[in-house]
């Protein structure tokens, strides 16, 4: 079975986030680094990965990116430092 993930992305700033969901991260990463994301993504340039959670099942991830896209925005932030304090750019 294929993994799926969960992802943050934000700008160099780290000012502004962005969270999808996708079953290839390195391919999705790839697509904000060159502008294919999404148009908030290019927009904003949007390109560096801070967070990401590995699912079994596609459905498991679309639930979780939705209960996270209801958050709060100091939740999800809360979220990335505890695995990613210092939020740098991560290599998947």
């Amino acid at each position: 079975m294929q993994s799926s993930f969960v992802y943050r992305v934000t700008n160099k700033y780290r000012t502004v986030f962005y969270t999808g969901v996708t079953n290839d991260l390195r391919k999705r990463v790839a697509e904000h680094h060159n502008g294919n994301g999404s148009k908030f993504t290019s927009k904003y340039q949007i390109t560096d990965l801070i967070y990401f959670e590995e699912f079994s099942e596609i459905k498991q991830a679309i639930a979780r990116e939705k209960q996270i896209k209801n958050w709060k925005k100091e939740w999800k932030l809360d979220l990335i430092k505890s695995l990613n304090p210092k939020f740098e750019t991560l290599e998947y």
